[in-house]
């Protein structure tokens, strides 16, 4: 008997020592890797994270900085809120295509890691067919280039022609604000190298780039910003770049504009028309700045929307 008690007391302070060592074992802090994956009909949608950078949204969205903040307070956000950085990889089954590549180097450690992510997610830059560019900022370009060359070296990169026009011109920039110039030398770093090597095709019109994905113009947020839309079978993807970066007040309130947009009319009037098609017709939606993976549907409430995240899927 008391063999065996010695035996209990042994076998206890054994499980005892092992709960302690899990116990004071090091946090990990770094979480999975960055991508999800869902079908629509035959095409393969791989929304791909770059990262998170804060943004101090009380100052750059266009309404009362008090409201902002009392608005930010009820969806449990801090100031500065740390802001998804998505891109979208699209598998037609014949082309792959990546939509926006994110930050690259331009904007800190949090950022540029889509390359990595995509591996993460079964694919290498090399196999990129074509990137097609929603706009020129440089949390959409940056990850086009790494030290000057290529990372994409055969894809076929593409945008809206009004954006190529604007942000790589050199008389452009000249006459920019000294604030603003940033937003032209991003632009001309990580699009050059592509002009140089016959890579770039600008998007002169809306319609179909390669079967099942199409271009469509909804300038406001910069000169030549452009959603691309995935169809299959019957079903709908919009991606829509930058028509919204803070869900929390853009949603409720769509009029509200931010203080990134080139033209904060049009930006509005686009986020209304994209936002009311989405939401008549039930189309799946994509954003570069919605809580990655950055997928949902939209249905009209109010003056406003309700956003409706998609649900987490295993592929089978």
């Amino acid at each position: 008997m008391i063999k065996a008690l010695k035996h209990t007391l042994l076998a206890a302070a054994v499980a005892a020592a092992t709960v302690g060592a899990q116990a004071a074992a090091p946090m990990v802090k770094t979480p999975a890797p960055g991508f999800f994956r869902v079908m629509l009909g035959d095409v393969e949608i791989t929304p791909i994270s770059d990262g998170t950078f804060d943004l101090p949204m009380d100052q750059i969205i266009r309404q009362k900085p008090e409201l902002t903040r009392t608005t930010l307070t009820k969806n449990f956000l801090k100031l500065p809120v740390e802001t998804s950085d998505n891109a979208f990889l699209i598998n037609t089954g014949s082309k792959l295509v990546l939509v926006d590549t994110g930050a690259g180097a331009m904007m800190g450690p949090t950022v540029g890691k889509l390359v990595n992510n995509l591996k993460a997610a079964g694919y290498r830059p090399e196999q990129i067919d074509e990137i097609y560019i929603t706009h020129m900022h440089g949390d959409h370009v940056g990850g086009l280039v790494n030290n000057g060359q290529r990372v994409f070296p055969n894809a076929v990169v593409r945008a809206g022609k009004a954006d190529a026009d604007y942000w790589l011109s050199q008389a452009n920039m000249d006459k920019a604000p000294a604030d603003k110039k940033d937003f032209f030398k991003g632009a001309m770093a990580s699009i050059n190298p592509y002009i140089q090597a016959g890579k770039f095709k600008p998007i002169e019109k809306d319609g179909e780039l390669v079967p099942g994905v199409s271009a469509q113009a909804e300038h406001g947020h910069t000169p030549g910003h452009t959603v691309y839309a995935v169809e299959s079978h019957g079903q709908k993807l919009v991606l829509i770049g930058d028509l919204i970066h803070l869900a929390a007040v853009q949603f409720d309130n769509p009029q509200v504009t931010v203080a990134f947009d080139s033209d904060e009319k049009a930006a509005a009037a686009a986020r209304k028309k994209v936002f009311d098609d989405a939401a008549r017709n039930g189309w799946l939606v994509g954003g570069a700045h919605l809580q990655f993976p950055g997928l949902g549907h939209l249905q009209t409430q109010g003056k406003g929307y309700r956003w409706v995240p998609v649900n987490y899927t295993q592929m089978r």
